[in-house]
């Protein structure tokens, strides 16, 4: 009987409003043997939502108890209100399957997964600047003021997190940002037997590292640190 193979896990995380879950979405139809985990929340469903196809929505009751029985890869508190968490089982999952695993998580959390999967891919989406990522918070017509003006405060701390990832994926042309984080999880699946024809695959996923991002990256975190007074914490 052959071993199980241990699945590469992938984390991805971004600023609220960076278009993740869209990324996230269309590489799923992309990348075949790719299981998503869905994290676990206290927070109530909004709008459309659905239990166990954007979150498992639980008490926090039932949360606390998984914590005890360590349950969970992950977990925080957000906005020091409601729970989320990955769960340790969607790891067992993918490993029976002979698949991958991708975990949609914020900073807090990449840190607890690599600190537990060291070989962990780690990938941070970025929005071009600021102030795109304020027209796309308000263009969700989702948050109230106040919460808007938190994700945008929350998003100038989570960037200055971006050298503790593999890659950098500035998500500034959706069509272009998708064909990136394909090659970025179809590279990590085939380093060390890349043929001549995949080699452009590899060069795709490279630019994105972080490592080759400098020029592009520099005005994007200028865009969050350099605030008018009236805009400052």
């Amino acid at each position: 009987m052959n071993a199980l193979r241990k699945p590469i896990v992938y984390i991805i995380s971004a600023p609220s409003g960076s278009g993740k879950s869209t990324l996230v979405n269309e590489l799923l139809k992309l990348v075949p043997n790719l299981d998503f985990s869905i994290s676990y929340t206290t927070r109530a469903p909004r709008g459309s939502e659905q239990n166990g196809k954007e979150y498992y929505f639980v008490s926090r009751e039932e949360f606390e108890q998984m914590i005890r029985e360590d349950e969970f890869l992950e977990y925080a508190t957000v906005f020091g209100k409601s729970y989320y968490g990955t769960a340790r089982r969607f790891v067992r999952e993918a490993e029976q399957k002979g698949h991958n695993l991708l975990l949609d998580i914020d900073v807090q959390g990449a840190e607890q997964i690599k600190e537990k999967c060291p070989d962990a891919v780690s990938i941070f989406v970025l929005p071009p600047d600021r102030k795109t990522l304020e027209w796309r918070l308000r263009k969700r017509s989702e948050d109230a003021e106040e919460t808007i003006e938190r994700r945008l405060l929350a998003a100038s701390r989570e960037i200055e997190n971006y050298d503790k990832y593999n890659y950098i994926l500035i998500n500034d042309d959706l069509k272009d940002s998708v064909e990136s984080l394909t090659a970025i999880v179809l590279f990590e699946r085939l380093r060390g037997t890349l043929s001549a024809g995949e080699m452009k695959i590899m060069d795709l996923a490279d630019q994105c590292r972080l490592t080759g991002v400098g020029k592009r990256l520099r005005p994007i975190l200028d865009s969050f640190r350099n605030l008018p007074t009236a805009a400052q914490p």
